[in-house]
């Protein structure tokens, strides 16, 4: 062999590096593909049809009864062609396409339904969807059918380029894509959560007054009724001083009991004097030694301070049952329009929203009102819960019903 005729190194290189000329695979997802781009014609020339007939009936009638009603019951098939369509596109094109929040007008009746439906938004979109896509149709059907015959080596190319298309058009207006949509999924969601909490809340109530301050009242009714019989009767010895000093009894654990349950329902002392003396009273009680440091200017709302009375309250509880601590702290404070709430003890940790500790409770409540929940709790402690809450500053009004700002207290 000549030195001419001998390879190079370059050459080496060139065969080692360069792949051999692709080909391109039948695979399921391109026969899912191209059957997706053939159906895509019949679909969309029926639902095109319903949609101008709709359209016209409905602009033609506006001006009367039933022109705008039937723009409505037009908009709410729309949703519906939609839905269809992202069924299609999750089954053929692997599309994972989450649902609209469902329409759900504000008041009952008939002009409520009908407002909602009108000024609809993913129904528009879902109609400009349906208007857009015939034509893209007829394109993607005549391409995918011709090479079917004359085009078969690049025809799991052009299904991929055209179904990438629909994949973009079924994200873009087909989708929850806007904030406004997400923003009202989490709310429905929140929604759930404060109705059971609320429901949970008096259930708790309607147990205690029954089997606390309820049977302490029945039972102080039947001592005095007995008591009454007797000096009815004349007699005044001293059993009848034992009942009425046994009913004086029962009457002061009722006053107890009724001033608990209404502290676990609304601290007074939140109300009048804020989140710093309120918080030092919980610390009170706290079986484990625990300061309070409360740095805030002024109160946030009724609302607010609420839930993070609560949540510090439920804290400490978990701190007096399950932690172990020598010592716990408290901190709030204020950064720009978030209240910070962090809870820490030096217990044995290893605490988890899972555990059956109430702090998936927790965090669900505050996940409610747009708030954050943050547990810290390595095995072997310490564990730290830091809590975030929306300020939403006071009202004038609602100023003027307390004493002043949450004090730093200790």
């Amino acid at each position: 062999m000549t030195e001419s005729s001998r390879p190079s190194a370059a050459d080496d290189a060139l065969d080692v590096v360069s792949p051999p000329p692709p080909r391109a695979p039948f695979t399921a997802a391109t026969w899912r593909e191209i059957a997706y781009l053939l159906a895509n014609l019949p679909l969309g020339l029926v639902a095109f049809s319903v949609l101008v007939v709709w359209l016209t009936m409905g602009l033609g009638l506006s001006v009367t009864v039933i022109g705008l009603p039937l723009l409505a019951a037009g908009l709410t098939v729309c949703r519906r062609y939609g839905k269809l369509e992202r069924a299609r596109a999750r089954a053929w094109l692997g599309v994972q396409v989450e649902e609209p929040s469902p329409l759900r007008p504000r008041d009952r009746g008939f002009f409520p339904w009908l407002w909602t439906g009108l000024k609809d938004p993913v129904a528009w979109r879902h109609a400009l969807f349906t208007f857009i896509r015939l034509p893209w149709a007829l394109f993607t059907f005549t391409v995918t059918f011709a090479s079917l015959f004359v085009g078969w080596p690049v025809l799991p190319w052009v299904a991929r380029w055209l179904s990438n298309v629909d994949r973009a058009m079924v994200r873009g207006l087909l989708s929850p894509s806007d904030e406004l949509e997400r923003r009202i999924a989490e709310l429905e969601s929140d929604r759930v959560t404060v109705t059971d909490t609320a429901a949970a809340d008096l259930r708790r109530i309607e147990r205690d007054l029954h089997d606390g301050a309820q049977a302490r009242l029945v039972a102080l009714a039947m001592g005095l009724g007995l008591a009454k019989e007797k000096l009815l009767e004349g007699q005044s010895d001293e059993s009848v001083a034992a009942m009425v000093d046994e009913a004086h009894g029962e009457v002061k654990l009722a006053l107890q009991e009724l001033r608990d349950l209404a502290r676990g329902i609304h601290p007074a002392i939140l109300t009048d004097r804020g989140l710093g003396p309120a918080l030092g009273s919980l610390a009170g009680r706290c079986t484990v030694p625990t300061t309070t440091a409360v740095d805030l200017t002024e109160r946030p709302a009724p609302a607010i301070e609420g839930i993070a009375y609560f949540t510090v309250s439920e804290l400490l509880q978990n701190v007096s049952k399950h932690s172990a601590a020598r010592q716990a702290s408290v901190e709030v404070w204020r950064t720009e329009d978030r209240l910070l709430i962090q809870v820490e003890d030096d217990g044995k940790g290893g605490a988890r929203l899972d555990g059956g500790s109430g702090m998936a409770g927790l965090a669900e409540r505050l996940g409610s009102v747009d708030g954050l929940f943050v547990l810290d709790s390595p095995v072997g402690g310490p564990t730290r819960v830091t809590a975030e809450l929306p300020w939403r500053a006071r009202t004038a009004a609602e100023a003027g019903s307390g004493s002043g700002p949450g004090a730093r207290g200790r």
